[in-house]
């Protein structure tokens, strides 16, 4: 060998460590990015609102004039838990609705479907995901809610006398609420804990529009059904082909073949795109603030209006009209409003935690390992 080549291979291997090095430091720097971004985040959202925590109950109802429950006063942390509740039981709600129906898409997609039929079914689950939230809420205002207000009213009609069968009723009698009826068991919770969701008036629905939380989920649902079918397709698609002759060619059906193979190595995938469904879910605002009634109960009352809301849309509700007071006579309308914020961040992270622990456990089901 001359030395020209070996001075030739010399500087490729100079070029090549160098390009290797810049793309190990861009791909550093790129990581480091996401974590000072994430703590740059929550050190601002704690550093505004960090005195409501401090806040004692008379300071907060001297500054913040909707912390409160009719004529009941609240303080921060027991307005947070109320708006808390009805975040989480919309997103899981919406959860509920949307898994099943975005499985079972995305499993008529990747192997039930002609593939022209199939190709299009995925450019229009695609082009879903990308409408804006407002859409759907006007949507769900306008031409949903008018739909669903007869099924809401069939289940009340339906399921309330088999509810009632189980959890007793109340009637009045000498002008006090009597309790009558019912298994033991189920009485006597539906009777004493407002929270305990098996009890008559969970189907109870209200006069005039349904804009109660059961309308939110079906909207939530709705919205999140995209992400959720796009992942779950481009999972079951990355199961081994051969594994799936192997099964059809040992005599099982499609649905067996699908059930002992595609189902099991897609479990992570399906974790992964729920979850990531309902980080959607928990954090929507503009949908929920049009199709939802705002209440601040703890209660399972789903088809009642005026019973829950959610964090994002009271931050919604609530900003335009708060103040921060002056460096003199400062005011907690605000920070209030940022200390929930703050709740919510801390609740998508330990969702998304709570997610990546579950895939992890599970990888070695994902078809992308096999």
């Amino acid at each position: 060998m001359t030395t020209r080549d070996e001075a030739k291979k010399t500087r490729k291997r100079s070029v090549g460590s160098t390009g290797d090095k810049t793309f190990r430091g861009f791909a550093y720097g790129a990581g480091i990015a996401i974590l000072v971004l994430l703590g740059a985040v929550a050190f601002f959202l704690l550093l505004q609102s960090y005195q409501v925590y401090t806040a004692s109950m008379e300071e907060i109802q001297e500054d913040v004039g909707f912390a409160q429950v009719g004529s009941e006063p609240l303080s921060f942390w027991g307005y947070a838990a109320r708006a808390l509740f009805g975040t989480v039981l919309s997103a899981l709600m919406a959860l509920a609705i949307a898994v099943p129906l975005a499985i079972g898409i995305a499993l008529f997609i990747s192997h039930f479907a002609p593939r022209r039929l199939a190709q299009l079914l995925g450019y229009i689950i695609d082009l879903l995901a990308a409408i804006p939230s407002i859409i759907f809420g006007m949507w769900g205002m306008w031409t949903l809610e008018p739909l669903m207000k007869p099924i809401f009213t069939w289940m009340e009609d339906y399921l309330r006398p088999i509810i009632v069968f189980f959890t007793g009723d109340s009637e009045m009698v000498d002008g006090e609420e009597v309790w009558s009826g019912g298994l033991p068991f189920l009485a006597y919770p539906a009777e004493n804990w407002e929270w305990w969701p098996i009890q008559p008036d969970v189907l109870t629905v209200s006069a005039g529009p349904a804009r109660n939380i059961a309308m939110a989920a079906v909207i939530l649902a709705i919205m999140i059904l995209p992400i959720i079918t796009s992942l779950c397709r481009e999972v079951f698609i990355q199961t081994p082909r051969l594994q799936e002759e192997a099964a059809m060619a040992l005599g099982a059906t499609r649905w067996e073949m699908i059930k002992m193979t595609v189902l099991p190595m897609g479990r992570s995938g399906m974790v992964s795109a729920a979850m990531l469904g309902l980080g959607r879910a928990l954090g929507e605002t503009m949908a929920l603030l049009m199709v939802l009634s705002a209440g601040l109960q703890i209660n399972f009352n789903v088809f009642s209006v005026g019973q829950h809301s959610t964090i994002a849309s009271q931050i919604a509700l609530r900003w335009p009209e708060a103040s921060a007071g002056t460096a003199e006579n400062p005011s907690l309308e605000q920070p209030f409003l940022i200390a929930l914020g703050l709740l919510l961040f801390v609740l998508t992270f330990i969702v998304n935690f709570i997610a990546r622990g579950i895939v992890n456990r599970r990888k070695e089901f994902s078809g992308a390992n096999a």
